[in-house]
């Protein structure tokens, strides 16, 4: 698909090859969605060529302390070894030595943090939690947070609310429109902050393109990034999808590309 604009996908997971078919299908399971990829290096790419993405957001979730450094050490690799990646580290409330491994993930070329608080049980702003923010506000770097899901509590919008009151200048990214499947309620929650970020990555599928014009020209044009949760959905169709809203060519390319590049090189 040639849409005539650059395109970062700014929400992709990675597995390594022994485990990316088991690991996507728990993810599958998790959501009860099925998953049409494995999440290998590989496969990303190769899929993402189908809309000449030029870079990729990269992450994977730790959802026990012993897995943050196993994690990061193979998302450090895989950038390496593919310059159009660009990698988040994981963390976990109960990791120990959290500055000390967000400093060397820093060091080794990371931009941020990635969590997933549903998968780790544990609120977002639960202040176990607090080290990590506060690390990625001084360090200026970014963190990638799961926003949403009506089955759980753990990143309802108004924990978004508190940690930003917390850590104003926290670069913090809202994934999912705000709020997986609570869509609504990060609409009420969210139209009067600007100090928060969001993508659109696995929303678009079950927003109506009014809604979900509504919602970005609502919460700020320049704070949307474009995102797959890659391997659960296809770059094609997720782009078609994107590009059906009722936003400018102008608004698409902030979106699809110089958000991203103002967010993460400033």
């Amino acid at each position: 698909m040639n849409s005539n604009f650059k395109v970062i996908d700014s929400h992709s997971h990675i597995y390594p090859e022994k485990i990316a078919k088991k690991a996507s299908e728990a993810i599958g399971h998790f959501y009860g969605l099925p998953m049409l990829y494995t999440g290998t290096s590989s496969s990303l790419i190769e899929n993402g060529k189908k809309i000449n993405a030029e870079k990729y957001l990269v992450c994977s979730v730790a959802t026990s302390a012993a897995q943050v450094t196993v994690i990061n050490d193979f998302i450090i690799d895989e950038c390496k070894k593919h310059k159009q990646f660009i990698g988040l580290a994981a963390m976990h409330q109960d990791f120990i030595g959290v500055e000390e491994e967000i400093e060397r993930t820093v060091n080794k070329g990371l931009k941020g943090i990635k969590m997933h608080h549903d998968f780790q049980k544990a609120d977002l702003d639960d202040s176990r939690f607090f080290k990590t923010y506060k690390k990625c506000e001084k360090m200026g770097t970014v963190c990638l947070l799961h926003a949403g899901d009506d089955r759980y509590e753990y990143t309802r919008p108004y924990r978004f609310v508190n940690i930003l009151n917390k850590f104003p200048d926290l670069k913090c990214i809202a994934a999912h429109f705000g709020g997986y499947k609570r869509w609504e309620e990060a609409y009420k929650s969210f139209k009067d902050i600007d100090n928060l970020y969001f993508d659109t990555s696995s929303s678009l599928y079950a927003l109506k393109p009014d809604e979900a014009t509504d919602i970005i020209r609502t919460f700020g044009v320049d704070k949307f990034l474009f995102g797959t949760d890659f391997p659960m959905w296809d770059h094609e169709k997720e782009l078609e999808r994107f590009l059906s809203l009722s936003l400018t060519n102008e608004e698409n390319q902030m979106i699809l590309y110089d958000n991203f590049i103002k967010l993460f090189d400033s």
